[in-house]
């Protein structure tokens, strides 16, 4: 997620310069790779942002901006990376995968993927977009780097022209919003096969903070790091946390007894809770319990939660499926800056609904 902000203000300023600007995304891979379908990297004359592989790639990509620029249209590039071909290239990479690389001018007439990537996250809601990758056959009016959105109302934008291939993708997209991992899939008309990549495009997770002491600074700034949208909630409405969290996307002063009136709470929302006082806590939990929030954290040893959630319990109906007291994945942490990555890497594994168990022990791909 910080790699697209990242991709996004730089796309920013390259329009306000007037800048020429390229756009490479991996459509396709097989095998072991390092990025995954939906990777992608902005590049223009002086600076390229964002990644589609280790670092390998990247200046062949580059290279190839030159060809597109020339012809007017978009092309994908394969990278074989398997041993034999690895060594034949020496781009040194022996991941044994193969990846496919579409590169596009922006703003050259077909829809601007940036557009509805900045859109899904000043919205907050998802949406999916289809991408024609390939084009085999004598199909003529398909081309590479079309584009079919279905947007979060269920209204359409794209720039296909082909009726029964946008019936066919239409139908997909829905059944698609319904996952998270980005998938292809291929069409065959009467002419030929069209390959295309759909991706749901979600806005990035918006954790909420219940706590302003030291050791939340930690988990705030790891958060932003990865790209994560945070508002700190401090129930002791002191006005230096407004200064100290500065980094927060939003600072809420609000006392326990005001939290209904000044916070909403949804079913995308993640929250933590570590205000280190016992009523406070009691507090937060009866609200967030009650709603519908996919994840709730709560920092503190077992019997404390375990009191608290037993008095809670004569005033609410209580399910702790959502709940994860104490907060964090066993990784030793000691220091608040361990803990606040045992606490981001456990909602990580939360949200990509993954076991965090060690990849070493892990059968088949990793992905």
């Amino acid at each position: 997620m910080s790699d697209l902000l990242a991709i996004l203000n730089a796309y920013r300023a390259t329009e306000q310069r007037h800048r020429t600007a390229f756009l490479a995304t991996v459509v396709n891979t097989q095998g072991s790779t390092y990025r995954r379908p939906g990777a992608r990297m902005l590049m223009t004359n002086n600076a390229q942002v964002g990644m589609v592989s280790g670092g390998c790639l990247e200046n062949d990509i580059w290279e190839h901006t030159k060809q597109v620029a020339e012809v007017g249209e978009a092309r994908v590039i394969t990278y074989d990376t398997t041993i034999d071909e690895d060594v034949q290239w020496g781009f040194g990479l022996g991941c044994n995968g193969v990846v496919q690389v579409l590169i596009e001018q922006l703003d050259r007439g077909l829809i601007n993927p940036l557009t509805h990537l900045a859109d899904c996250l000043r919205d907050r809601l998802p949406r999916v977009m289809a991408t024609v990758f390939a084009v085999e056959g004598m199909v003529s009016n398909v081309k590479v780097a079309q584009r079919f959105i279905l947007h979060p109302d269920y209204t359409i934008t794209t720039d296909l022209t082909e009726q029964s291939l946008i019936e066919a993708i239409s139908r997909d997209a829905k059944l698609v919003l319904q996952q998270t991992s980005p998938l292809t899939q291929s069409y065959h008309l009467a002419t030929g096969r069209i390959q295309v990549l759909f991706e749901v495009l979600q806005p990035p997770p918006h954790l909420t903070l219940f706590g302003a002491g030291q050791d939340a600074l930690p988990v705030l700034q790891l958060a932003k790091a990865i790209g994560w949208q945070v508002t700190v909630v401090d129930c002791r409405a002191r006005e230096a946390t407004i200064q100290r969290f500065s980094q927060a996307d939003q600072v809420c002063l609000a006392h326990r007894n005001q939290l209904s009136e000044q916070i909403t709470v949804h079913a995308q929302m993640i929250a933590v809770v570590m205000t280190h006082n016992y009523l406070d806590d009691f507090a937060i939990l009866k609200v967030l319990l009650s709603s519908p929030v996919q994840y709730i954290g709560v920092l503190g040893p077992k019997h404390r939660t375990g009191r608290l959630l037993a008095e809670l319990a004569t005033e609410i109906n209580i399910n702790s499926d959502r709940l994860y007291a104490p907060i964090g994945l066993d990784i030793g942490a000691n220091t608040p800056q361990e803990i606040a990555i045992a606490i981001i890497a456990e909602i990580q594994a939360v949200l990509s609904n993954h076991g965090a168990g060690f990849l070493k022990q892990r059968a088949g791909s990793i992905h």
